[in-house]
């Protein structure tokens, strides 16, 4: 027996995805500075500015430059945004809009928790734009709506965008975490499976042969060595088994046995003899062509059934049948033991429980129950199509 090659165990993000996401997010802010300062200096230029180094520029290089730590600090790059504008109202006489040019702060900063300063910012920012431009009205009252009307349309867009941002994100992480739960849960019952096949078979096995020496020591103290000595072999194994699964838990799969597959069965069928059953291994088709998740289920399978049948069934004869078909594989376990004798059905414990979840996980289905002269477990799991 040997320990997981191929246990899943989760590994934390690792350092790269670190430095992919640390690097996207300062191309996006890079992004975001880039637009506002182009588009700002386009516009103003559009409209008739033509000294764009006494105030546009100055002012859409500061604009851009504190977008580049806007994931940072967000509310202070938005008053620092607002107030810049502010001040090159005061100064110039410009056509430049109020909202649009803090456009990026605005939305980041309306995805935090701060939301409701964010607005109280943009109706303060608007009502001194609509005051700001109340010359408007004598010349054009269309011109003034739309300019006040479209500002504020563009604030309540990039608000809510904003928050729309913020919830996708929250809903990500949650997933995410949610992914992360499933795996986690699915990781720790992988490992009680493995636990659970190897000390069952294993406290299965050593339970005979403490029982044979037990009976016979006084009389026949050879036979009492001999069944003490298969035991230690049998729990040096299972220590073993052990020993390498908790190495892959410490320290990830690298340089571990591989698991236990059909080609350990002969060391099952041979531990089960030592104890007592009488088993009569058949084997159908080339068991060696078996994908390995398959034939590693098809080796637990038949492990923790021999557990069963030395614990429970007071059966002398077994019978372990594999088959390799063209898309399936398929096992069988039978016993001349007791069965139940009640006939009020099987109470599945950890063992059935742990193959049955196995062979779900691959697509097949596992039966176990009392058969004709004894107990039975059955599975058959699909395989990728091969000769027979």
């Amino acid at each position: 027996m040997a320990a997981s090659h191929a246990l899943p165990v989760s590994a934390p993000a690792s350092s790269s995805t670190r430095s992919s996401v640390r690097h996207a997010g300062w191309i996006a802010d890079l992004a975001f500075a880039v637009l506002t300062v182009v588009v700002f200096v386009a516009v103003a230029l559009g409209t008739g500015v033509r000294q764009p180094w006494d105030g546009v520029i100055p002012l859409a290089l500061f604009l851009g430059v504190v977008l580049l730590v806007r994931r940072r600090w967000p509310m202070t790059v938005l008053l620092l945004s607002v107030a810049a504008v502010f001040v090159y109202h005061l100064a110039h006489i410009s056509p430049a809009g109020w909202i649009w040019p803090v456009a990026a702060a605005y939305f980041t900063a309306a995805g935090t928790s701060r939301v409701r300063w964010v607005v109280v910012v943009g109706i303060a920012q608007l009502v001194y734009s609509a005051v700001d431009a109340r010359w408007m009205i004598d010349r054009n009252v269309i011109r003034y709506l739309v300019h006040t009307l479209g500002e504020g349309l563009l604030l309540a867009a990039l608000v809510a965008a904003g928050l729309a941002y913020a919830a996708s994100k929250r809903r990500g992480d949650l997933l995410r975490e949610a992914e992360y739960r499933a795996s986690a849960a699915e990781e720790r019952l992988s490992v009680a499976r493995e636990v659970h096949d190897t000390v069952a078979h294993t406290l299965a096995v050593v339970g005979v042969h403490l029982n044979v020496a037990a009976d016979t020591l006084v009389e026949e103290p050879a036979e009492a060595a001999a069944a003490l000595r298969l035991a230690q072999d049998v729990r040096n194994r299972a220590m073993k088994d052990l020993n390498s699964l908790i190495a892959v838990l410490r320290e990830g799969p690298a340089g571990t046995e591989p698991q236990p597959d059909v080609s350990s069965l002969g060391a099952l069928v041979a531990d089960a003899r030592a104890a007592g059953l009488d088993v009569t291994l058949h084997e159908h088709g080339d068991l060696s062509t078996i994908p390995a998740p398959a034939s590693v289920a098809v080796h637990r399978i038949v492990q923790e059934a021999l557990a069963n049948t030395l614990r429970h069934s007071e059966a002398t004869m077994a019978e372990v049948t594999v088959g390799r078909h063209t898309h399936s594989v398929t096992v069988e376990i039978t016993d001349n033991g007791k069965g139940d004798s009640s006939g009020g059905g099987v109470i599945e414990g950890n063992g059935l429980t742990g193959m049955r979840e196995r062979v779900r996980i691959l697509g097949g289905t596992l039966t176990a129950g009392p058969a004709s002269r004894g107990f039975a477990v059955q599975a058959e799991i699909p395989v990728a199509g091969s000769a027979e």
